[in-house]
């Protein structure tokens, strides 16, 4: 038999459309929840690995340029370096 979890500060509309979208797509609460979990993680992953690893935005000329930039102002409002 499985054991009860209590998910505390979900207010009634939330509680009520998960309800619900577990019975549209027939699956049991806590299969649901696995399921959404799941694609969370996978979402999260396919997002840091796009970011990381996806197209760069500056040259490596426009990198540096900014780099430099950022080091300046940093200095002027004495932040770390």
């Amino acid at each position: 038999m499985s054991k009860i979890r209590t998910i505390k500060g979900i207010d009634k509309e939330t509680w009520m459309e998960f309800k619900d979208m577990a019975e549209r797509n027939n699956l049991k609460l806590g299969t649901f929840f696995k399921m959404l979990i799941k694609e969370h993680n996978t979402n999260s992953k396919n997002f840091w690995d796009n970011l990381l690893e996806g197209e760069k935005i500056f040259s490596d000329k426009e990198a540096k340029e900014m780099k430099e930039v950022i080091k300046k102002v940093r200095n002027e409002y004495g932040f770390r370096k």
